[in-house]
């Protein structure tokens, strides 16, 4: 029996019900969304059910939404079942003034330095995580470099010239 994208979707709507949501297909990958609180538990399933096996955490990352209040932050992971050679992609969104998620860890020792590096940028707080800390920008850093903050140009200048950048003007 070959692993689909329908199988796995009947079987995580068995086990969790109306907690897991949002299922949609990009490019073929399988995507989902779960309360962040069901994290661990989704991870776990999908890594110790037989006829799932996704046991290689192949990236995390965050994700900064800021126009969705109470769902600011999303926590991304990319998943592969190593035997079928299949891939799916686990959503969990979190509010921006309380971003605690469970680390993975304990189930993925690859999570370790992805959700560091994710702590950093984003300010994601891994609740469990062995050492998160800073792991690329320097600790005295009081802000977290990716999160749509910060216009991306200081409109204000007046020493730049936008034609020097193919930006307006004629060349």
């Amino acid at each position: 029996m070959s692993l689909t994208n329908q199988i796995i979707q009947e079987k995580l709507i068995a086990k969790f019900g109306e907690q897991v949501n949002s299922f949609t297909e990009p490019y073929g990958m399988l995507t989902f969304e779960a309360p962040k609180d069901l994290n661990l538990k989704v991870l776990q399933y999908l890594f110790d059910e037989q006829d799932l096996q996704f046991r290689f955490l192949t990236d995390l990352q965050a994700v900064h939404y800021p126009d969705q209040k109470g769902r600011e932050l999303a926590v991304v992971y990319h998943l592969h079942n190593l035997v079928e050679n299949v891939r799916i992609r686990f959503k969990v969104f979190t509010d921006i003034q309380t971003p605690d998620v469970f680390t993975a860890t304990q189930l993925f020792a690859t999570a370790n330095w992805m959700e560091r590096e994710t702590y950093d940028f984003y300010g994601v707080n891994f609740v469990g995580h062995p050492n998160l800390k800073r792991i690329l920008n320097v600790d005295e850093m009081d802000y977290f470099p990716l999160r749509k903050e910060f216009p991306l140009e200081d409109q204000t200048r007046v020493d730049k010239d936008d034609e020097m950048f193919g930006r307006g003007g004629t060349i």
